[in-house]
Parts: structure tokens; sequence; C-alpha cells
């Protein structure tokens, strides 16, 4: 079985969508346990990556969530309305050949993983 690790931040996200949404968006992440491969994960999903570290971007309706697995589980690092991430973009005017191109080189986008990164407890 796998389980969905939020930190404090992604769950805050989370919990600020209307209830739908939500069922929404867990049921777009839709990954079993024989999905928990690169190869597999890397064609249903965006990738980013940087200094070794992968995350995976889930589309789903008007929100992007960014994911990445760990010890064989999903570690939910944020999720963010797709406009957000739009206007991220095009304040910071980077270049590229696509979205994910340009977020795995922008460290601001990085240092958003790292903000939900430290604020999360594993009991």
């Amino acid at each position: 079985m796998i389980q969905i690790i939020f930190n404090d931040i992604s769950a805050a996200e989370l919990s600020q969508l209307p209830t739908q949404t939500q069922f929404h968006l867990l049921e777009a992440l839709n990954i079993q346990p024989a999905d928990v491969d690169d190869a597999i994960l890397g064609k249903r999903y965006g990738v980013l990556e940087r200094g070794g570290k992968r995350l995976y971007r889930c589309r789903a309706g008007d929100h992007r969530i960014y994911f990445g697995i760990v010890d064989g589980h999903v570690r939910i690092h944020r999720i963010l309305h797709k406009n957000s991430l739009q206007d991220f973009l095009y304040r910071s005017n980077l270049p590229g050949g696509g979205e994910d191109e340009a977020l795995s080189k922008s460290k601001n986008f990085w240092h958003l993983i790292d903000e939900g990164a430290r604020t999360l407890r594993v009991a």
C-alpha cells in the first residue's frame, strides 16, 4: 500500500480548497504500488530534476501537484494553482523548451519545494 505524505505547507494548501476539488486532486494522482517506478511515473507526469533530486508534476484541473517518491511512498511537496505557476514563469522570464525544463532551472521554484520539505514531520 502506498502512503501519501503531506508536509505542513502542502496540507495547508490542500485544506484551503473546496472538498470536491480536494477529492479531484487526490483522484488525479491515482498511483498504485506497481506505478512507483521512474519510467512509469515519467510517462504519466511531468518530470523536474535538479542536483539529483527528481520531482513529478501532476496536472489536475486548475491545480498542479508537485511530489516525489521517497521509500516507496508519495511525498507531496506543493499544491499550486496553475495561474500562480504561469505568473511565476512570466515574472521570472524563464527561457527553455517547456514548463518542466524552465522550472527545473529555477532557483525560486526549488526554494518553494525546499520550504515545504523543511515543514515535514514524519511520525
